[in-house]
Parts: structure tokens; sequence; C-alpha cells
């Protein structure tokens, strides 16, 4: 009989679902922060990963896993490189928590939440034209104006509850399941 707590504490890769989730979450990052394709390579350097993404482009080939994107990359990625792509992307939640608490705060009154949810909505959805394949059906769902605000909401909170101690087991737990 094999050991229970060697396979628990095996790496596992993610899923394709969990890789869409993981990218779409970086790319709300970027929507939140003008400037988050370099943040993230400076959250990398500051993280010790300069050897895995010495520059933008590399980040890039990395999240190019993602079958949303318009230019998709084969195969799975490595283990270690999700591994470091989550701590990036918790490293920017962290950051940005201040905004994102905005986005889901309750107190806040109804005309300001809405203008900030369409700013965030207008800047996620330049991105998302830019650079994910509009043929796509999950791509589709983003930008359709019924379901597209519910996902965002969801991609958000899932961004909020990934900043903080234990944050990187949270987003982790979430991206290995099969349902969001």
């Amino acid at each position: 009989m094999p050991d229970v707590s060697i396979a628990l504490s095996r790496p596992t890769p993610i899923p394709r679902r969990g890789l869409e989730r993981l990218d779409l979450m970086l790319l709300c990052a970027e929507a939140l922060d003008l400037n988050g394709g370099e943040a993230m390579v400076w959250m990398s350097e500051q993280l010790g990963y300069q050897t895995l993404f010495p520059n933008r482009v590399e980040l890039w080939k990395r999240r190019c896993h993602n079958p949303l994107r318009r230019s998709t990359r084969r195969g799975q990625l490595e283990v270690q490189d999700t591994d470091a792509l989550i701590r990036i992307l918790t490293a920017m939640a962290e950051r940005l928590y201040p905004m994102l608490r905005q986005l889901l705060s309750a107190a806040e009154p109804a005309s300001v939440s809405d203008q900030r949810w369409t700013l965030f909505r207008s800047r996620l959805q330049e991105l998302i034209e830019e650079r994910l394949n509009l043929r796509r059906v999950g791509v589709r769902k983003l930008l359709d104006p019924i379901e597209g605000p519910q996902i965002c909401h969801q991609l958000i909170l899932s961004l909020a509850l990934s900043a903080g101690s234990g944050g990187v087991e949270r987003l982790k737990a979430s991206l290995l399941d099969p349902e969001p």
C-alpha cells in the first residue's frame, strides 16, 4: 500500500482550467496596476526568481500555456514555474490588496463602487482583446455583458483571498479544483 503522506507532498501539476484561471488572475493584477507587467518582473526578482524569469519575455512564455491566449504553448508547464507564478501572484495580491478591498467593499456608496468596477472591467477588457483569442468560448464569456461581471468578481475575490499568510496554499488549492 503506497504511503499517503508521500503522495500528498508530491508537487501536483496545475490542470488546464487552473492555468487559465492563474493567467486570468495575473491579467486582473495587470488591469489593477498600470505597470503590472513590469511589477511582475520586479516581484519575480524580489522573490528570487530571476533565473526562471529574467525578463518579461520569459514570464510571457510561461503564461502562454493558458489555452485562451492568442499564441499558446503546448505541453505541461513545469511545477517550479507554476509555483513561481503562484508566488508572484500572491505577492502582487498582497501589494494590490487595498484596491481589491475597495472593489469588494459593501461599505462604499454604490455609485463609487460601480465606477471602480467599470474602470477595472474596461482595463481588463482591453487586455483581454489584446492578448486572448476572442474566438474561444471562455474569452467570449469574459467579454459577455451578463456573465463577464460575475466572472470578474470571482477572479477579484480569488485574488483577494490569495493575499496574506496562507495565500499560496489557498490559491494552489483553488487552482487544483476542477470546478472554480
